[in-house]
């Protein structure tokens, strides 16, 4: 295990100081820790998708109909979920 010293401005160190006692994590090593593990996985899922995105080919301008597709799947997105209430 290695042992890293960390400066962090004040409303970081709050932050961090709230997410401890939310319990959710034991110390900030921990809540640390997740956060790499986290951005890491994010990493790891995105990066395979944009190489695959640039192999697709060339860019093509978004038309109208596009963005109308796109719009009603957002619309149709937010109608399946539940309401809070």
């Amino acid at each position: 295990m290695t042992t890293l010293t960390v400066s962090l401005p004040e409303a970081l160190t709050t932050y961090l100081q709230e997410q401890l006692a939310s319990g959710q994590y034991n110390t900030a090593d921990d809540y640390i820790q997740a956060l790499i593990q986290q951005d890491k996985a994010r990493k790891d899922h995105l990066e395979p998708l944009i190489l695959e995105g640039l192999a697709s080919g060339d860019a093509t301008p978004m038309t109208t109909a596009d963005w109308e597709t796109i719009r009603a799947a957002v619309r149709q997105n937010q109608s399946d979920r539940p309401q809070n209430g």
